[in-house]
């Protein structure tokens, strides 16, 4: 029963794509339905095969390694304020992003990571009917974060289309960057984190080619990479590291002060409704978690975690989560963690213009005129990476 429910839910998110599309005579339905093949596919080999399961524990056990290094550091700093034994959030979960994020400054020093994104948007770009430049952008999106990426191609920037912005900009909101993973693995299960970064490169593109359909030509299916400015290695690395500060900060920050008025607002419904504004919100996207593939009966606590998602960001409704999930099924759990691994909520569309604007004002303006629908968007990228786990599971 569960299938017919997760492919009507597929169904419905590719009618709500459509409806929402700017030319529907324009969208090319072949490459959809090769990707979304190809979605199910990799979804398979990820969770459901002996190979999956070997690069799942050699991806988790590399990023394990990785984050070991890193609390070398942060104890080496912190060590005295953290209790005996106690995992604070904010030294093991946020600070690793500083690490994570000096190593992608070596790996882009060297030139390693832009051989890489060159070569899979190219290949990628073959499958999905896309332009180079979009390709590029969305393999980038996903390795060095969705404001950076604007800086690479900040030459080409100011010459695109709003229908091409579009689809850089959703891009950068569905997907996340490969410097806070090792975060999102010490609260969700490694291989629904790595499922979901796969899923949502293809899905990015699926559902933008249904809402923002065009044809590149020739002449303007090239890439051309910002190459920044010669920088020694030590140069680079504290540039890198203070880069990977900011956001760790940042992310602490938006924390504390979503945290705390998400349990004000608890506590004003709850005194006067008899009920919390999470709990009202479970109920509203419960039938968007049981069209997912949620089981009904956790249909209401997985729409309150997606709906915190939304409405805060990935960080608040991911320590939600890890209240609640040993009382959730094992496909419950599979199908919220796939979505909650994205950018998509209402903060990152004043994160996207402003890293836009910051290098094009005029740019910047445009994608603040169309930021809900770039939410919209993102939005369905992330429920259709859930479904498809929700088919497979």
């Amino acid at each position: 029963m569960h299938y017919l429910i997760s492919i009507a839910g597929l169904v419905i998110v590719l009618l709500l794509a459509w409806l929402g599309s700017n030319n529907k005579k324009k969208i090319k339905y072949r490459p959809i339905i090769v990707m979304i093949a190809i979605q199910i596919g990799l979804g398979l080999i990820i969770l459901k095969t002996s190979i999956g399961e070997f690069l799942i524990k050699g991806f988790a056990d590399s990023f394990a390694k990785l984050l070991g290094y890193a609390n070398e550091g942060t104890d080496f700093v912190f060590g005295g304020i953290a209790n005996e034994g106690a995992h604070t959030f904010f030294l093991y979960v946020l600070m690793p992003i500083v690490f994570m994020s000096a190593l992608i400054g070596i790996l882009q020093h060297y030139k390693i990571l832009p051989f890489i994104i060159k070569y899979i948007g190219l290949v990628l770009s073959k499958i999905n009917g896309m332009g180079k430049l979009e390709s590029y952008n969305a393999v980038a999106a996903a390795i060095v974060g969705q404001n950076e990426v604007f800086i690479s191609v900040k030459n080409q920037l100011g010459l695109l289309p709003k229908h091409r912005l579009y689809t850089l900009c959703a891009s950068a909101m569905s997907t996340v960057s490969m410097s806070i993973v090792g975060s999102y693995m010490t609260m969700l299960e490694p291989r629904y984190v790595v499922a979901a970064l796969i899923l949502n490169l293809f899905g990015g593109f699926i559902i933008s080619s249904i809402i923002n359909p065009y044809e590149v030509t020739s002449e303007e299916d090239i890439v051309e990479v910002q190459v920044e400015e010669k920088q020694t290695f030590f140069e680079m690395l504290g540039e890198y590291i203070m880069d990977g500060f900011k956001v760790a900060i940042v992310v602490g920050v938006m924390l504390v002060g979503f945290v705390g008025i998400i349990a004000l607002i608890n506590g004003v419904f709850s005194g006067v409704f008899g009920i919390s504004f999470q709990g009202i919100l479970g109920y509203v996207f419960a039938p968007i978690a049981f069209l997912i593939g949620v089981p009904w009966h956790e249909a209401v606590d997985a729409g309150s975690i997606m709906a915190t998602k939304l409405v805060a960001n990935e960080f608040v409704a991911m320590l939600d989560f890890v209240k609640i999930q040993d009382g959730l099924s094992g496909r419950t759990t599979a199908i919220v963690s796939v979505f909650l691994i994205s950018f998509a909520n209402f903060g990152s569309i004043g994160t996207i213009v402003g890293a836009v604007k910051g290098l094009n004002e005029k740019q910047g303006n445009i994608v603040a005129r169309f930021g809900l629908k770039l939410l919209f968007g993102a939005t369905l990228v992330s429920v259709l990476s859930a479904l498809i786990i929700g088919i497979i599971f």
